[in-house]
């Protein structure tokens, strides 16, 4: 049995995904740049999906620039406003944002850019109030994320669209997470960064939506492919991939009871706690910290009985440190190392006691060769 808990690091390709790939693959191979009638057929499905990814979003199909992800996306939008708006030499973001957002931000602050984070509660919920308090009249962008990565807390992203719009600044969202998954309304939205491989897509595909006015320039230079925006010979079988997954229908109330059975049978685990909201919360998302352990550890045992969860965000798991995202919502040390998440997809439906068995019987053996047992039991 292989129960697949990490669709926040990616999912796999949905079948009738990898048919349609395979497909354009091997019939419209040209380049979608190439004049030639096969490189016109490529162009002629490069069209039809950004047309039908353009539809799926509600946007002008001209406001969608394809890129190679969620990085590649998050980089564009913070690095490609900087030369087109000289004199906005202030970001705002929050603390808990992926890490392609806080690294930008990062680099940024090395070319002589202020940048202001913005804390979040216990449930990782960012304050609309204190993100307009931050603007400032040299203010370029703010960027907050719509669903986080870790604890899968939902932003209220439209609020601060709309105080971002009062003031005359950008506003960009990192919809990975929620992208599909949670509903969003563009309206008070100037960026927002999509990847192609988190619903069920090929991996190396992904698009910036660009609204119409924004002032923005390219971080590739080259053959001007994408308005000019990205250059580089465009993945026709990734983009016709991402336009066919949003055809797939995703049984979302079914996946959701199943996340509550899981966090109810977790509960009853002694020394257990779950990390972000429960009302603002993306459904297919479980964080849950043990007292006392090592998360990596039940990560690792969970593996040899063919349950696949994580211990964070896949793009900060390679550094070994602890989550930066649980210290942020005030997350005790003991409980911060014994964390999990899990990102269920539809092959968790009716395995979810087999889950919370597997996962208390791996707590239980951690927790005798644990040399804080003691403390959990005068908690």
């Amino acid at each position: 049995m292989r129960i697949y808990l990490d669709n926040a690091a990616t999912t796999k390709v949905y079948p009738e995904v990898a048919k349609k790939v395979n497909e354009i693959f091997l019939k419209s191979y040209g380049n979608a740049s190439s004049l030639h009638s096969v490189g016109r057929e490529a162009r002629s499905e490069l069209v039809k999906a950004r047309e039908e990814i353009a539809k799926f979003v509600g946007c002008d199909s001209k406001e969608i620039v394809f890129t190679s992800g969620g990085t590649e996306s998050n980089n564009l939008a913070i690095r490609g406003l900087a030369p087109m708006n000289p004199d906005k030499k202030h970001i705002v973001t929050s603390v808990v944002e992926h890490p392609s957002v806080l690294e930008t931000c990062k680099y940024m602050g090395k070319w002589g850019y202020e940048i202001d984070y913005v804390g979040v509660d216990s449930e990782g919920i960012v304050d609309v109030k204190e993100v307009e308090k931050l603007i400032r009249d040299d203010t370029l962008l703010v960027s907050v994320m719509h669903v986080n990565n870790e604890i899968g807390t939902v932003q209220p992203v439209e609020e601060i669209g709309k105080v971002c719009k009062k003031k005359g600044v950008y506003f960009h969202t990192d919809a990975v997470q929620g992208f599909s998954k949670v509903d969003l309304d563009l309206g008070n939205i100037d960026l927002m960064s999509v990847s192609g491989h988190k619903i069920g897509a090929p991996k190396g595909v992904g698009f910036l939506y660009v609204k119409n006015g924004t002032k923005i320039s390219p971080i590739l230079n080259g053959g001007g492919q994408e308005n000019g925006l990205r250059s580089g010979t465009e993945n026709v079988p990734g983009i016709v991939g991402l336009a066919t997954a949003l055809d797939v229908s995703v049984d979302k109330k079914k996946i959701k009871k199943s996340r509550d059975k899981i966090i109810a049978g977790l509960k009853k685990i002694k020394g257990v706690k779950i990390n972000g909201s429960m009302k603002n919360r993306v459904y297919n998302n479980v964080n849950v910290s043990f007292y006392g352990i090592e998360g990596e550890s039940l990560m690792l045992m969970l593996d040899k009985d063919g349950i696949y969860v994580s211990t964070g965000s896949a793009c900060a798991s390679t550094k070994l440190k602890e989550s930066y995202v649980l210290k942020a919502i005030g997350a005790e040390e003991l409980y911060v190392h014994g964390s999990i998440r899990m990102t269920l997809g539809e092959d968790v439906v009716g395995n979810e006691d087999f889950v919370v068995g597997k996962i208390e019987e791996k707590v239980n053996k951690l927790r005798k060769i644990s040399p804080f047992k003691l403390e959990l039991e005068n908690e």
